[in-house]
């Protein structure tokens, strides 16, 4: 029986499969995938990076903004309490320039009629005269008075060296009340020793106060009280 002949059109065995890839084309396809894979990862490791980068810039900022602030505050001084345990204060004080001695109803005294002259603010190793150490309270001063018998060597050195250079006067006395007595214009504190905190408070407070007749008011160009240290 003969062979039907051969019509020319291709047999379905030999067309080409649409919808499918080449093992070439598959590779390649899974090639670019792994890059965007990794170019995707590095984008997120770059990121990350700078997350981090961004965050220890801004702690070190932080912590260098924080030790600045320490510093600067560590470094001002501390604003005395409004109130002082045990601070005495004395109203209607007299202001009066006087010569001659005067009699006062506390030791040392708080104010009151004075001298003429001011004593100079200073460290002094001997009493000073009440009547011009008074005025010098008009100015704004304090005055530390510490009982020789009680407050001697260390207690002494301390007191010396944790008062301000101007606008006090440390003397001794006799006949106090405590080992430390802290006076200014119409207040005074009875302390129990030199290392009592009270005093640096007082001193804080009320040292060039307002509430001295004359604050601000020169508390040098007057007399030199006896042992005058500085």
């Amino acid at each position: 029986m003969p062979r039907p002949k051969n019509s020319g059109r291709p047999g379905r065995e030999s067309q080409p499969v649409t919808g499918s890839l080449s093992l070439k084309q598959q590779r390649a396809a899974d090639i670019q995938q792994k890059l965007a894979g990794y170019k995707a990862q590095h984008r997120r490791q770059q990121r990350n990076r700078l997350i981090l980068i961004i965050t220890a810039w801004t702690v070190g900022i932080a912590l260098m903004a924080g030790l600045v602030v320490f510093a600067v505050t560590s470094t001002m001084p501390k604003s005395p309490p409004a109130a002082i345990e045990g601070v005495q204060t004395f109203s209607g004080l007299s202001a009066n320039h006087v010569n001659g001695s005067v009699t006062y109803p506390q030791a040392p005294p708080v104010g009151g009629d004075h001298s003429r002259i001011l004593l100079n603010c200073a460290t002094y190793t001997e009493p000073v005269p009440n009547e011009n150490a008074v005025h010098s309270l008009e100015h704004g001063a304090v005055w530390l008075a510490y009982d020789p018998q009680a407050v001697t060597d260390e207690q002494l050195e301390e007191l010396r060296k944790d008062i301000p250079s101007t606008y006090m006067i440390l003397s001794p006395s006799e006949g106090l009340p405590a080992p430390v007595v802290a006076s200014a214009w119409g207040v005074q504190l009875k302390a129990s020793g030199s290392d009592d905190p009270r005093i640096k408070d007082f001193i804080s407070k009320y040292r060039d106060a307002k509430s001295a007749p004359e604050p601000g008011a020169p508390c040098t160009g007057g007399l030199d009280g006896p042992g005058k240290v500085n």
